[in-house]
C-alpha cells in the first residue's frame, strides 16, 4: 500500500513533484487549504505531508511557518527543488494568440522579463500553479496559458509553449517532509503561554517525546521560541549557540498570531540531537518564554 502525503494545491504542482522526490512511489493528496494539508496530519489520514517553507527569491511561506508552531507535528526531512517556470497552453493555442496568462501571484512575479518581452498577454493571479494549467485545458481557452511545472503540462495534457520564462535561473524552493508528533493537543493559549516542556524540564522532556521521529544521520535542527521582552533579550539567546559553537544557518522573526506586536524567532541551526545542541536548547529555554523544536533532520 502506497504511503499517503498531503500537499498543499493541485496534482501537478511544484509541491506534487518534491514529494514523489522525498517520498519516491508514494501517493499523493492534494488539498486545498494549507490548514487541510496539517489537519490530515493531525488527525492520521495521511502518513506525512510535504510543504513549501522558503523560497530563495520570495523568502519565507508565512502560513507554513505559523502552522509549524501552532500544530502538532515534527520535520524529518528537507529538499531543495529547482523551480522552472514553463507556459503551458491547452493543445493547439499558439503563443501569438495568447491575451492572459494564469498563475499563483508569487510564479508571476517570478517572470516579469516574459511580461515585459510579450506586452499583450496580462499576468492573472490563480490559487495555484498547477491549478492555472489544469483550468486553461478543462475549459479549452484558445486565448490564455497557465505558468507551472513541468508536472502539470504532464498531468493535464497541457502544451508547453515556451519553457524557463522564470527571470531567475537560481529560482529554488526548500520543502519540508513533516509528521505528526503522536502527542495530544494542546490549547493554543496554553502552547504560547509559559514555557514549553524544553524549557520547563531540559532537553531530557524533547529526547522521550521526539526521539523516535528523528532520522538517523541527522544534522540540522529547526526551532522556534518567543523572547521575554527584556533588555539583551536577543543577545543572551544567540549566545547560548556561540559559546558552544554552533553555526546558525537561518534566523528570522515573525508575528505572534493572537499576540500582537509580539514575535516569534525561527532558528535553523547545524546540529542534530547531540549534547551540545541538547545544552543549548536547554540553556535558550532559560531566557525563552517558550521554545519549540519543530524537527531534527538531515540537511540538504
Amino acid at each position: 500500500m502506497k504511503v499517503k502525503v498531503a500537499i498543499q494545491g493541485e496534482l501537478g504542482s511544484f509541491s506534487h513533484e518534491a514529494a514523489e522526490q522525498m517520498l519516491p512511489g508514494c501517493a499523493v493528496v492534494p488539498c486545498a487549504r494549507s490548514a487541510e494539508v496539517f489537519d490530515r496530519v493531525e488527525s492520521g489520514l495521511v502518513a506525512a505531508a510535504v510543504i513549501p517553507i522558503e523560497n530563495s527569491l520570495a523568502g519565507t511561506v508565512a502560513e507554513h511557518a505559523d502552522l509549524l508552531v501552532a500544530r502538532e507535528v515534527f520535520i524529518q526531512a528537507e529538499f531543495r527543488l529547482r523551480i522552472v517556470h514553463n507556459l503551458i497552453a491547452a493543445p493547439g493555442v499558439k503563443l501569438s494568440a495568447l491575451r492572459r496568462a494564469f498563475s499563483h501571484p508569487v510564479a508571476l512575479d517570478q517572470c516579469r522579463d516574459f511580461f515585459r518581452h510579450h506586452p499583450k498577454i496580462e499576468p492573472v493571479p490563480f490559487y495555484d500553479t498547477a491549478g492555472s494549467v489544469k483550468h486553461v485545458v478543462a475549459e479549452h481557452l484558445q486565448d490564455a496559458a497557465g505558468i507551472a511545472g513541468r508536472h502539470a503540462a504532464r498531468e493535464y495534457s497541457g502544451k508547453i509553449l515556451q519553457a524557463g520564462i522564470e527571470d531567475d535561473k537560481r529560482n529554488f524552493t526548500r520543502f519540508l517532509l513533516v509528521r505528526k508528533t503522536g502527542a495530544k493537543t494542546r490549547s493554543k493559549t496554553r502552547a504560547m503561554t509559559g514555557k514549553a516542556a524544553m524549557a520547563k524540564k531540559g532537553s531530557d522532556a524533547f529526547a522521550s517525546r521526539y526521539q523516535r521521529l528523528i532520522p538517523s544521520g541527522s544534522n540540522k535542527t529547526s526551532i522556534a521560541y518567543k523572547l521575554k521582552n527584556q533588555p539583551g533579550a536577543l543577545f543572551k539567546s544567540l549566545s547560548v549557540f556561540a559559546l558552544r559553537d554552533i553555526s546558525l544557518s537561518k534566523i528570522e522573526s515573525r508575528p505572534l498570531r493572537g499576540r500582537p506586536w509580539e514575535y516569534v524567532f525561527y532558528v535553523d541551526f547545524l546540529r542534530g540531537d547531540d549534547e551540545p545542541a541538547r545544552n543549548a536548547l536547554r540553556h535558550l529555554g532559560e531566557v525563552a518564554e517558550f521554545v519549540k523544536v519543530l524537527g531534527i533532520y538531515p540537511a540538504a
